[in-house]
């Protein structure tokens, strides 16, 4: 495949895949590779709230200890607080400045300390200590906390810079005379907890950054690779033989390319896709039989026939698919729509911007003739790049 402009645009250190760049280039590489093509950045307040409580454990890991009596305690709750609400107030505001995001949640903050001590109750446990509560881990106790952690944020990349990852905490497992007999490589996840194995691509990453770290590293103890679910507090070992053989395959077979990679629309791909707006292999599956129906929450083409962007209120029809490069068929069905938050803010920059094609509508609230275009939705122009790569207008 063909090096480009387009895909050096996306990284001027050479091609480099990561375990979330491997996943979605095996679940569709259409999506991986509009990924790639600096459209607008989506985010969203599940996201947020992970990177807030990285952030704040990691503050919480490197807080500086010297000096301090080792036996105070009651210190942990002001910290965590106080770490907890400079990432919250970061995170809000790259949250805003993300061109596609609902409505900024505070009733998350609850969630968002749980999961904290979630994790923090997750490091004491590697210590001997847990079940304890907040208040009572003294300076000493966090002191041993820090001992055995190696590192925290740090990257990993191969050896011929081709594959990269990063690592959340790296910790040391220590004998009984202080020698360390092994090394645990811990994931935050402050997602669902599993209810049984590890989703493949979940134990997939976390044997990515074990056999990157040994890879790396000749000379090593045992290394375990563990997902850290903050929302039970839970931890689940992944274990199976090493990843990178298919790693550097993957990484060969998703070379930049100004040619659209294949679309592989599924369920599990197109789902939970951020770049519909921009691919119309979706739409023409959605339309083809082959997909499950959408029921409450849809995506659709549509258009917009008139709004009142005062009232938040338009008149839409639906469209279905002309061709595969993304042409319409207005249907005849007609809908009411109202529109609310962000979702209403990005119509009225349709309708300044004189937008006069059709739009996308992402996971709208479809209520019988009037739909609901809530303040989690997407509202974009619809401008599907055809396979042959070159973006229409």
């Amino acid at each position: 495949m063909a090096q480009t402009d387009t895909a050096s645009k996306y990284s001027k250190r050479g091609h480099i895949l990561s375990p979330s760049a491997w996943n979605r280039f095996e679940s569709c590489p259409r999506q991986f590779w509009l990924s790639k093509q600096r459209l607008p950045r989506k985010t969203s307040m599940a996201a947020a709230i992970g990177t807030i409580v990285h952030a704040s454990i990691e503050d919480i890991i490197g807080e500086n200890l010297t000096g301090r009596d080792p036996k105070e305690s009651g210190w942990m709750p002001t910290l965590a607080n106080r770490v907890l609400r400079k990432r919250w107030e970061e995170e809000k505001e790259i949250f805003f400045k993300t061109p596609r995001h609902p409505e900024w949640k505070d009733s998350e903050w609850d969630n968002a300390k749980n999961q904290q001590y979630g994790a923090i109750e997750l490091l004491l446990t590697k210590v001997g200590a847990s079940g304890l509560d907040a208040n009572l881990i003294t300076i000493k106790l966090w002191r041993q906390v820090q001992r055995i952690i190696l590192s925290c944020e740090g990257e990993l990349r191969s050896t011929d810079g081709r594959l990269m990852g990063r690592m959340d905490l790296l910790l040391a497992k220590f004998d009984a005379e202080g020698n360390i007999i092994g090394w645990v490589v811990a994931d935050l996840k402050t997602g669902k907890v599993p209810t049984g194995p590890l989703k493949p691509t979940v134990s997939r990453q976390l044997r990515f950054y074990r056999d990157l770290l040994a890879e790396n590293n000749k000379v090593h103890p045992e290394i375990t690779a563990e997902g850290w679910y903050t929302r039970g507090p839970m931890v689940v070992e992944s274990k199976g033989p090493s990843v990178l053989e298919d790693a550097y395959t993957a990484w060969e077979l998703s070379q930049p390319s100004e040619i659209p990679f294949e679309a592989q629309p599924s369920e599990e791909a197109c789902g939970f896709c951020d770049y519909k707006a921009w691919c119309a292999h979706w739409w023409n599956w959605r339309h083809s039989g082959k997909s499950p129906p959408q029921r409450m929450f849809v995506d659709a083409v549509v258009l917009i026939e008139r709004a009142d962007v005062e009232k938040g209120a338009a008149l839409i029809e639906l469209c279905t698919p002309k061709n595969d490069e993304g042409g319409i068929i207005p249907s005849g069905k007609k809908f009411g729509a109202v529109f609310e938050g962000p979702a209403l803010n990005s119509l009225k920059k349709i309708v300044e911007d004189d937008w006069k094609g059709a739009v996308f509508l992402g996971s709208v609230k479809a209520d019988k003739n009037v739909w609901r275009v809530g303040n989690w939705c997407d509202v974009l122009p619809w401008k599907p790049i055809p396979d042959s790569g070159i973006k229409t207008d």
